[in-house]
């Protein structure tokens, strides 16, 4: 299967249908995520439901969308 190109934004801004600008818990959620890609984690544990979300550089080196709205999927536009 061929890769998919990436959105035209960095992976560390989600897009706003995935993660609104005014979230209550915009920061934090941005931060953790932050911390995952610069530790090479997958993801981090949502702090409001204690979910594991994956990160956008998790998420574009698997390639390919999964189509489950994922927050940091790399390929919505």
């Amino acid at each position: 299967m061929k890769p998919l190109p990436l959105a035209p934004r960095a992976l560390t801004e989600p897009h706003p249908s995935r993660l609104a600008p005014d979230h209550p818990r915009r920061a934090e959620i941005l931060r953790r995520h932050a911390e995952a890609v610069a530790d090479g984690q997958a993801g981090y544990l949502d702090p409001e439901t204690g979910l594991f979300v994956l990160s956008a550089r998790f998420l574009a080196n698997r390639g390919t969308c999964c189509e489950r709205g994922c927050r940091h999927c790399p390929y919505v536009t």
